[in-house]
């Protein structure tokens, strides 16, 4: 990393319990967003008054602090397979005195989950689960946001393999795939952010 990516990389501090959920996660064995992009998460979640947002993918907790830091009120939806991971994520709110009110996590897989959320119901939704499902976690997303919600997917460089077209491998393809439904979907706004692993975002038009 150039030490201007890594000035931007860590450009906005960490509050200690942001820390302290990504040693947990170190422990658990998920990788969370990058500093850099739960900033941006952050940032998207603030500048369009977010109250209602989901996550698929709550690991420990990292990007659901960043979310809720950018939404003084309203209710973060985070789903992730992994009981273990909630239970972590838990104790990362709870550390950061976030209501139980105003979080709800849902264990299981984000494909069984989302057909059960509302239409246009949400203002924000970020991707971070399993990679191979990342298409049809979008098409799920854009049916879930509301017009002018956002869609925020992070890992879409995918370890530098997105931009590579001979990498072929199933988890990368899967990105790869998501990217160009964003890029070719003319009722959003998208860009992509070379934060971290990459940060896709895109603004739904209607």
């Amino acid at each position: 990393m150039t030490s201007s990516r890594s000035y931007a990389e860590f450009y906005v501090p960490e509050s200690d319990a942001v820390l302290a959920a990504r040693s947990r996660a170190a422990e658990l064995g998920c990788v969370p967003v990058g500093s850099g992009a739960g900033a941006l998460l952050r940032f998207l979640a603030a500048s369009i008054g977010a109250r209602s947002v989901v996550e698929i993918g709550t690991g420990a907790g990292v990007s659901g602090l960043h979310l809720l830091a950018g939404m003084p009120t309203g209710i973060l939806t985070s789903i992730d397979v992994e009981a273990e991971n909630q239970r972590a994520a838990r104790l990362a709110f709870a550390e950061a005195s976030i209501p139980p009110s105003r979080i709800r996590l849902i264990n299981g897989r984000g494909l069984d989950v989302l057909p059960r959320l509302t239409d246009g119901a949400y203002d924000l939704v970020h991707i971070d689960g399993a990679k191979e499902e990342y298409p049809q976690y979008l098409t799920e997303a854009l049916r879930l946001l509301r017009p002018g919600g956002v869609v925020a997917i992070d890992n879409a460089l995918w370890h530098d393999k997105v931009a590579d077209p001979t990498q072929r491998d199933a988890e990368t393809v899967a990105v790869r795939e998501a990217g160009r439904m964003l890029r070719d979907d003319e009722n959003v706004v998208p860009v992509l952010v070379p934060l971290g692993d990459g940060m896709l975002a895109a603004v739904k038009l209607a």
